[in-house]
């Protein structure tokens, strides 16, 4: 397996959303922006820790699901993926989010082409 990425230094946003928390706020939107950044600079598994949290603080949160699955897709946890993904598409329907609906099915339907048959 090749090495994983290189992590890049924390952004301001992180470094801001890293104090937010510290200082004990938290909710969905703050875990959601933490994953995000902590991707955005190589740090998959932090992503993916915030991320689920992110989830399990609003289990409607599409954008939250939608960024979990890409974050286990990017770091190789295909079944992971598609399980996000697949809560994430019944979240967006209870939800009405139909854009985040759509987009997931399109990874879901992806990540199946890409899988070798059984």
């Amino acid at each position: 397996m090749a090495d994983p990425a290189p992590v890049a230094p924390p952004s301001t946003a992180l470094r801001n959303f890293q104090r937010m928390l510290a200082a004990g706020k938290d909710g969905a939107l703050l875990r959601f922006g933490l994953g995000n950044e902590y991707l955005k600079c190589g740090d998959v598994e932090a992503a993916v820790t915030h991320l689920r949290r992110a989830v399990a603080l609003d289990p409607d949160y599409s954008a939250a699901w939608r960024l979990l699955g890409k974050a286990l897709s990017a770091s190789r946890r295909d079944d992971e993926a598609l399980t996000v993904w697949n809560e994430g598409i019944a979240a967006a329907q209870r939800k009405g989010d139909k854009q985040a609906m759509r987009e997931m099915q399109v990874f879901v339907r992806r990540l199946a082409k890409q899988r070798p048959q059984e």
